[in-house]
């Protein structure tokens, strides 16, 4: 029903931004939450931001104050701006995207987009 690819991850010193993009395909008006989750070899994926389909953003602790998350009017990308990069925050980032319970409460996640920040 729906697919999410990311772009706009790469290598970048500590301190700079990154932009990432997720394009959603499909029945995009189903979905509700949206976010950014991430992970390095060996752990979990963890919750990053995400913003609900009114608009509402949240943010873990990591990326609250440096990252900000948002969902374009279409509803058929999501960003995640990233500033003052450090080492830390290093990791694969995956979109993902849920689907309203009257629509099936589906998940969605796309393929990923590695960061990796350099000191």
């Amino acid at each position: 029903q729906v697919r999410l690819v990311e772009s706009g991850g790469g290598l970048v010193q500590a301190g700079e931004s990154l932009r990432l993009s997720c394009a959603a395909t499909g029945n995009r008006f189903s979905l509700g939450i949206m976010g950014w989750y991430r992970s390095t070899s060996g752990s979990s994926r963890e919750w990053v931001a995400t913003i609900t389909s009114g608009g509402e953003p949240a943010y873990s602790n990591a990326a609250k104050g440096r990252f900000s998350i948002s969902r374009d009017d279409v509803w058929d990308k999501l960003y995640l701006e990233m500033t003052n990069l450090e080492p830390e925050d290093t990791a694969t980032y995956y979109c993902h995207a849920a689907q309203k319970p009257q629509y099936g409460n589906d998940n969605y996640w796309g393929q990923g987009t590695q960061v990796t920040v350099s000191s």
